[in-house]
């Protein structure tokens, strides 16, 4: 059976989009342009208030090199659906790690029971516990789709890789749904405790 080539992307930089392309692959069109961005400077949250409407179907926040101010503390975020004014958005949600130390001296594919939610307005972990070394950060991308919406749930995915307080990497996957079908228009990320010491965060709408 003969198996057709599948031709790459087209990228096209632009002013106003992060990349805009065409990929062959079954047709599928996609853009993706840059809203905001927040760099961190020993902040105690970090809030995107604006420009999350019905402009775009989903909505990509990447982090990169989150470094906190206290050690072993987790990146999290909690929704709203007053502008902010309120992050306390009931949640269900899932966790799961990939685990490896750099000694190689311990590994671990496992659920992490302690951090998934359960019908919680509570903050939402993105990572397990990162150290605050001078070396010591999390990175990744968290995608909010159809926030807009006022008949489904908010569904959201994030995966992020953190340099732990006891020098291991580990890969967090993160998924569930904000249990509202209200509009969710804020999104409000920190530590567990102390500051956000560095970092930045940049907001993406995608159609």
């Amino acid at each position: 059976m003969a198996l057709s080539k599948i031709q790459p992307a087209s990228m096209d930089l632009t002013a106003n989009y992060a990349f805009t392309g065409t990929n062959s692959v079954a047709g599928l069109d996609y853009a993706e342009k840059k809203l905001a961005t927040q760099t961190a400077s020993s902040s105690s949250t970090l809030d995107f208030t604006s420009n999350i409407d019905s402009t775009y179907n989903i909505y990509k926040f990447r982090f990169i090199n989150m470094h906190p101010s206290d050690n072993e503390v987790y990146f999290q975020m909690n929704l709203s659906t007053d502008g902010g004014s309120n992050y306390n958005v009931t949640k269900t949600t899932s966790v799961f790690i990939g685990f490896h130390k750099e000694d190689d001296s311990s590994t671990a594919l496992q659920y992490q029971t302690g951090d998934d939610l359960a019908q919680s307005t509570s903050f939402q972990r993105l990572t397990v516990l990162v150290g605050n070394g001078n070396d010591e950060s999390t990175s990744g991308e968290l995608f909010l789709f159809n926030p807009s919406s006022t008949t489904f749930v908010k569904h959201f995915l994030c995966t992020s890789n953190d340099y732990e307080r006891n020098d291991a990497s580990s890969n967090t996957r993160v998924a569930g749904y904000a249990n509202t079908t209200s509009a969710i228009d804020a999104i409000q990320f920190k530590m567990s405790s102390g500051n956000i010491d560095s970092g930045t965060i940049e907001m993406y709408g995608i159609n």
